[in-house]
């Protein structure tokens, strides 16, 4: 088996079928490539089971289904226990691949024998843009869209691992899990780095490593890797109805800190950790204030003032975050009163 794609869903049956309607279409464009699809279900309130046997004639597809919420973290793992693949990469549920993605990737691997880790660039799009269209969505009608790419990475490229750790490859840092292909065995070998207190944790996005569990894992596991970063999109990331939105800048000036702090511990260079942990604070101070407005909602109660405020003080962009905001606001009010 080349590929195992591993889908943990939860209570997101038309956005299921969005994504396993988009792996059948690009299946049908690829030839000599072994794959299957990994789906575990975190007792979702609604039958995901008619939707799966709409697909499973044509797409192998293993099935997991928990009689109780485990939270996003244990279910993630559910989903790549049932695997076999050389490889594996985690697809949210609510996510797309490209018509011509695997075959894309079947290329990549072909001419690439020797890497371990692969990231893979992505795009962005309001889910709210496929209203227009019959469900479940056809991904050929994609090309009608103008889709902004997450990372403006320039080309294909063979890099060591801890190049791939740079806001010119991802301003997320490989948090988002669909960015990610690795090597099933070797990351399976470095699961036991997560704290298992804390990914049993059903809170969204409560601690670090049930927020960041693949990353966590990535950082142990292919640290020494040779690696490769795919700057051509081969998925759609669909923003616009998330369960967890309020906890957007909370994930952004709190979660992501953290995981730069962990990538230096497994041996991120010190002038790079310099560079992306002053990145990560560049909303620093207009995140901060919106957390203490939202309150729970927004995730006050997981932050630490000494952790998460007073050791991110000494970073220079945590200051002046303040003033990139109000520059921003200036110049759309600039753009404005141009137009």
């Amino acid at each position: 088996m080349d590929l195992s794609i591993c889908i943990p869903t939860f209570n997101r049956n038309k956005q299921l079928d969005n994504c396993l309607n988009s792996i059948l279409i690009a299946s049908r464009n690829v030839k000599n490539f072994k794959f299957e699809v990994c789906i575990s279900d975190n007792a979702s309130q609604d039958d995901i089971i008619p939707i799966i046997d709409k697909y499973k004639k044509e797409l192998n597809i293993k099935i997991n289904k928990n009689k109780k919420n485990l939270g996003f973290a244990v279910n993630a793992l559910k989903s790549i226990n049932l695997a076999s693949g050389k490889f594996a990469w985690f697809l949210g549920d609510d996510d797309l691949i490209l018509p011509k993605t695997l075959e894309y990737l079947k290329k990549i691997f072909d001419e690439n024998s020797s890497v371990e880790y692969f990231f893979i660039n992505s795009y962005h799009l309001d889910i709210a843009s496929l209203d227009d269209f019959p469900h479940p969505f056809d991904t050929n009608n994609l090309k009608s869209f103008k889709m902004k790419k997450i990372s403006s990475y320039p080309k294909n490229s063979l890099v060591n691992f801890w190049d791939v750790i740079d806001p010119n490859v991802s301003w997320e840092f490989l948090i988002g899990i669909f960015l990610s292909i690795f090597k099933r065995d070797k990351w399976l070998e470095n699961k036991k780095v997560l704290n298992l207190n804390d990914i049993e944790d059903t809170r969204v996005w409560s601690n670090f490593d049930n927020t960041c569990m693949n990353a966590k894992i990535i950082a142990s596991a292919f640290k020494n890797s040779k690696s490769f970063i795919c700057a051509e999109p081969l998925s759609v990331n669909l923003f616009g109805k998330r369960e967890w939105g309020t906890l957007y800048e909370f994930v952004e000036i709190v979660r992501i800190p953290e995981l730069i702090d962990h990538y230096k511990k497994e041996g991120l260079p010190l002038k790079q950790y310099l560079y992306c942990k002053n990145y990560s604070l560049r909303n620093f101070v207009n995140f901060f204030v919106k957390i203490l407005i939202g309150g729970k909602k927004a995730g006050l109660q997981y932050v630490s003032f000494r952790k998460h405020v007073l050791n991110n003080l000494i970073f220079p962009y945590a200051w002046l975050s303040l003033f990139f905001f109000i520059f921003r606001k200036f110049r759309i009010m600039l753009n404005l009163n141009k137009s």
